[in-house]
């Protein structure tokens, strides 16, 4: 009985030996069982995956409410006098005397210079005489006319007799008053061009007065701003020594300059005790249109992938970046708009995430 089972093995043995191809189809099946069971596992991966997930960020924000203000804009000019004079000869002449030195404050109508009246006032006295002489011809005259003793062409040589030897007055009186030069405004005698004894000619230059009163900062606003300024707007003036003004826009002009393709503009600044000298360089911010805006700190400006530079803001614990858009900047912060009404910006840890991520987002005190 025991040689049995040996009997059968060796029969099977042999059929294998006598079939070859059994064997070869036995392990092509294993084979097949073995590769159909690898991606079984890869798919469903043991229970203790979910334990090695990387785990979310952790970041700080702020909330920022949007407050009204305005867009501004920095131009840069010099101060000038509110007015200026080139004060000339209006008469022919010796200067006489002087009344002024450069450098002083003088009122309008005040004498700056005399210049010599030679013999206008010979040739007065000659045309008030000779003023009397016509009145009386011409009174003689008319009353002939009245009388009927004398004819018409008589009394209108009388008449053109007193009206030349009235214009010979005023011409003469006219030359006397011209010997004085007047100051046209109260200013400061900023240049003497003269000194006492030179002679001038008409229209040779005798002084430069300027009024310090107020001064003007002339600038060039460019053509994508100058529709949202308003005459009488204020203005906000930084000098280069650090002091700071404020004045008001007085003059838009409405013609581009050919070159620059810019709006001259004047700004006006009250300038009581003078302090203020012309020709200095200033800094003018004017405000354009009101929007709302959220002011934060440069420390919260992250750049994204592409290296854009915004805020990364939190909708829902997933990261969201906005590009800026600038409004106006501060010594202490930036004004942006375009984020809203309301808007939570992360203030820590913004640079260890990236648009889109979720993160664990714990809000700042």
């Amino acid at each position: 009985m025991s040689k049995l089972p040996s009997v059968g093995l060796g029969r099977l043995g042999a059929q294998f030996t006598q079939r070859p191809w059994i064997i070869s189809a036995l392990l092509l099946i294993l084979l097949t069982l073995w590769l159909a069971m690898g991606p079984a596992q890869a798919d469903s991966p043991p229970g203790n995956n979910k334990d090695q997930a990387v785990p979310l960020a952790k970041v700080v924000f702020e909330s920022f409410r949007a407050e009204d203000t305005f867009k501004s804009i920095d131009l840069y000019g010099r101060t000038a006098p509110n007015k200026s004079a080139n004060i000339g000869a209006e008469h022919p002449g010796k200067i006489a005397s002087l009344a002024v030195k450069k450098g002083d404050q003088v009122e309008k109508g005040q004498v700056i210079a005399q210049i010599d009246k030679g013999d206008l006032d010979i040739q007065m006295a000659r045309a008030s005489a000779m003023l009397k002489v016509r009145e009386k011809e011409y009174n003689a005259a008319q009353s002939l006319k009245n009388k009927g003793l004398q004819g018409e062409v008589a009394f209108a040589s009388a008449q053109a007799s007193l009206a030349e030897a009235k214009a010979m007055v005023s011409a003469v009186h006219l030359s006397l008053r011209n010997t004085q030069v007047l100051a046209p405004f109260k200013g400061i005698v900023d240049n003497l061009h003269i000194e006492l004894g030179d002679y001038v000619a008409v229209g040779d230059p005798i002084a430069h007065l300027i009024d310090l009163e107020k001064v003007v900062i002339e600038a060039d606003v460019s053509e994508r701003h100058v529709q949202d300024l308003d005459l009488g707007q204020q203005a906000q003036i930084r000098f280069i020594d650090g002091n700071q003004a404020t004045g008001k826009v007085r003059y838009i002009s409405r013609v581009s300059s050919q070159t620059t393709n810019t709006f001259p503009i004047e700004i006006e600044i009250e300038n009581p005790q003078q302090r203020i000298p012309a020709g200095i360089s200033s800094e003018v911010e004017l405000a354009l249109r009101e929007t709302q805006a959220v002011k934060v700190t440069p420390a919260m400006l992250a750049l994204d992938e592409s290296g854009n530079l915004g805020v990364k803001t939190l909708i829902d614990d997933r990261v969201k970046f906005v590009p800026i858009q600038l409004v106006k900047a501060e010594q202490d912060g930036v004004w942006l708009s375009g984020l809203g009404k309301q808007v939570n910006i992360i203030t820590t840890g913004q640079g260890f995430v990236r648009d889109g991520d979720q993160v664990i987002a714990t809000q700042a005190n």
